[in-house]
């Protein structure tokens, strides 16, 4: 992604506004676009800002990576959620997921909790695959 214009630009771009030069022209003298130079003078009439925002930069981080390893390691089998509610941050549990897998901590059950079903879904009687049955085929 291409960055913001220079402050010099910027500043020669108004400087030619000041002196009355039209928009078009202001666009084709220093090679920018009609809709950026409007912008720019529009931007310093409302707001009286000529410099370019910032960008990027990293956001604050709402988990804290020693907490989440300190709580995974006093519960291992605590869920998304249950770690989310220890933590006391309001985030999604994706977001949990996330800073686990960049702590490299798996989350996977421990063979001490209980199943997640107690039986079989199906009866043993079902296979599966393609039965061998008839097939019809319909043309349009």
């Amino acid at each position: 992604m291409a960055g913001a214009y220079s402050n010099d630009l910027r500043e020669r771009v108004l400087a030619a506004y000041d002196r009355g030069v039209k928009t078009k022209v202001i666009a084709g003298m220093f090679r920018v676009s009609p809709a950026w130079a409007r912008r720019i003078k529009q931007c310093r009439r409302e707001t009286g800002r000529t410099r370019p925002l910032p960008t990027g930069g990293k956001r604050p981080r709402k988990i804290d990576p020693a907490l989440l390893a300190e709580l995974v390691a006093q519960q291992p089998d605590a869920t998304l959620k249950e770690l989310r509610d220890r933590l006391g941050v309001h985030c999604a549990l994706s977001s949990v997921w996330t800073a686990l897998d960049k702590l490299r901590l798996s989350f996977k059950k421990s063979r001490f909790t209980r199943p997640s079903r107690t039986g079989r879904m199906l009866p043993s009687a079902v296979r599966s695959g393609f039965s061998g049955g008839s097939v019809s085929i319909r043309a349009v």
